[in-house]
């Protein structure tokens, strides 16, 4: 920290009673008001150096008197900037910090304390000491520039925020990997800069270039905000130290507004509170717009969790929707990175009765599908791109082939991802009463179909939907099922779906005929399948003299949406849950039409075809399926 004194006695340090004592030694002709305190003082020290003090002087109608008094209500620092300017007059030592520094400038120039009046004024040195001591100092700068926020106007004025502002960008820009000018680490390891520039430098082993972050994070907004668009448009700090430092701030000043599960921390608010938790909430609302003006633009250079995290609290704190949008479009660039609780969005808007805020998922959604990622296999080649690189060497082409097949497989990866996170959030999202079906099912048909390997989550995700939504008629739970491919389905999957009495009488019978010819396949009875059946395992792209193998069903659920085999029913009771659809089923006949004269899907009519009585394709489907039970 640099200190300077001023004055004839540098080993004498005066209060503000000693200020006023002077007006014992000498005759008092001079009341000066500052705010609430008056100086009884000499006219001769002050107006020889002050020429804003000479003008109100000769301008009072009461200048003849033996006692002129001079209000100065708006003295820029208040009491302590003047006694320090008062202090330098009289010759009286005065002691400048960083902390200081900025008062008494504006003093000085409120009193029009400048070379003209007299050579070596107070202007002049306090210059001479911010310039050559101050901004050399990278603790004394950022104490400096803190300080300003309590003179705005006159800081700006006199040049001393822009100039704080550069010296702190200037010092980031070229010591970029220095940890020792960090105030943190700075009180640590006892390193300083001196006055004439000089560093005793300690290294830090680990060479962490965002040593200026946690330091930064100490100024208000609007300083913070002009700090990083100077540090921002030098071009040398990498983006991802931009990212970190944004995230070290908004951790600093934004509240941790809601809990580890996404939901939000009620608490009751009286209303004397009402007003001051609004100004708060502006307050933080501006913060947040801030950072979000100031995020890198680069892919990957914040964390896919922090832009979340910003989502939820802008969210809450309604942020415009031009903020809001910006982080969906840059969440949904690296959606595969986030987490189920990431994406459980507090919903608090007043025409949105649902617990979270799915449409803002859905617009994340859409912008990760809107990237334009290449699908999983080799683009066509053009005639002409085939031409140019007829005269390359075969080494070039090959190591071109693979790094397009490199980056194709990273687009299809990043969907696969994309594709399991949706349907763990369906899951989450089906308890909601209010969550409508449209919804559920736009959000699990935005996922393309190769991207789902399997719908093992996807059926855990429909079933715990039926159980929160039993009012749906079936005409709804036919439309809910129809986003499911009962051939992507597991064996536990199967056996779980071949007995829920909520799902559709179609799926059922799918689920069954998928699970025998599994099942025979397992028992080596492949060859034994009938023609009509492995014809229809052709048709749905299922090879019957290949093994199928189970498909893995590993997810985090909740323990009451678990599934056991232990505790299944034999195929017999399983054959009386399907009869009892069967007849329970009213819009089910022979001829596969409903009572509308509508006709079913495609598929469901091909498993009803063959044979062409239904229930003796089942008796023969269950006759396979005891049989191959009973050999294992």
């Amino acid at each position: 920290m640099k200190f300077m004194k001023l004055g004839s006695r540098p080993d004498t340090f005066y209060t503000a009673e000693a200020v006023r004592s002077v007006s014992s030694e000498v005759s008092s002709d001079l009341i000066i008001q500052v705010k609430g305190s008056r100086y009884l003082l000499h006219k001769f020290p002050l107006l020889s150096k002050c020429l804003r003090l000479q003008r109100l002087c000769s301008e009072s109608p009461d200048s003849s008197s033996q006692h002129q008094i001079v209000q100065l209500p708006d003295f820029p620092g208040g009491v302590e900037a003047f006694e320090l300017c008062a202090k330098f007059c009289y010759g009286i030592t005065i002691t400048l910090s960083p902390y200081n520094i900025v008062a008494a400038r504006c003093g000085a120039e409120y009193l029009q304390m400048t070379e003209e009046v007299e050579k070596g004024n107070l202007v002049q040195k306090l210059e001479v000491f911010f310039n050559s001591c101050i901004l050399r100092g990278w603790k004394d700068t950022i104490v400096s520039l803190q300080t300003t926020k309590a003179l705005p106007m006159w800081s700006e004025d006199l040049g001393i925020t822009s100039r704080c502002i550069e010296a702190v960008a200037a010092k980031v820009l070229s010591h970029p990997s220095k940890v020792s000018l960090s105030q943190s680490h700075s009180r640590r390891v006892k390193d300083d800069v001196s006055c004439n520039g000089t560093e005793s430098l300690r290294h830090n082993k680990s060479g962490n270039k965002g040593w200026w972050a946690e330091d930064l994070a100490e100024l208000s907004i609007d300083l913070y905000w002009r700090t990083m668009i100077a540090i921002k448009s030098g071009g040398k700090i990498p983006s991802n130290l931009i990212g970190d430092a944004l995230k070290i701030y908004a951790s600093r000043w934004l509240p941790n507004i809601t809990n580890k599960g996404g939901h939000l921390k009620k608490h009751a608010v009286s209303d004397s509170e009402l007003e001051s938790v609004g100004e708060i909430a502006s307050k933080h609302r501006l913060l947040l717009e801030s950072v979000v003006s100031l995020l890198p633009a680069g892919k990957g250079a914040v964390s896919c969790g922090f832009l979340l995290k910003l989502l939820k609290a802008s969210n809450i704190l309604n942020a415009s929707s031009s903020s809001k949008m910006e982080l969906a479009r840059r969440v949904g660039l690296q959606l595969e990175e986030a987490s189920v609780n990431d994406l459980l969005i507090p919903s608090l808007s007043y025409t949105n009765d649902t617990v979270y805020d799915v449409e803002l998922v859905m617009s994340i959604l859409e912008q990760f599908m809107s990237q334009g990622q290449s699908p999983p296999t080799s683009p066509a080649r053009s005639r002409m791109a085939f031409e140019r690189r007829r005269s390359r060497s075969a080494e070039n082409i090959n190591l071109e082939f693979q790094e397009s097949r490199r980056s194709s497989s990273a687009s299809h990866s990043s969907k696969l991802k994309v594709a399991k996170l949706v349907d763990r959030y369906l899951q989450e999202v089906a308890r909601d009463a209010n969550f409508h079906l449209s919804k559920f099912i736009a959000l699990a048909e935005i996922i393309p179909d190769f991207a789902r390997h399997d719908h093992d989550d996807l059926y855990r995700a429909i079933d715990i939907y039926l159980k929160a939504h039993p009012e749906l008629n079936k005409s709804e739970r036919k439309r809910l099922c129809r986003i499911l491919d009962c051939k992507k389905l597991s064996m536990e999957a199967c056996m779980h779906a071949a007995q829920n009495e909520l799902l559709p009488l179609r799926v059922v019978v799918q689920v069954l005929f998928f699970e025998q010819a599994r099942a025979a396949q397992a028992g080596g009875k492949v060859t034994d399948l009938p023609t009509n059946i492995k014809a229809l395992l052709t048709a749905h792209g299922i090879d019957p003299l290949k093994p199928t193998a189970p498909l893995s069903t590993t997810t985090s659920i909740h323990a009451e949406d678990n599934w056991s085999v232990t505790n299944f029913k034999s195929p017999k009771s399983r054959s009386s849950t399907l009869r009892m659809k069967l007849a329970e089923d009213d819009d089910f006949n022979q001829n596969g039409l409903t009572h509308d004269g509508i006709g079913r899907n495609s598929r469901f009519k091909t498993i009803c075809a063959i044979p062409t009585q239904p229930k003796k394709m089942l008796s023969k489907f269950w006759s396979t399926n005891r049989a191959a039970i009973e050999k294992n």
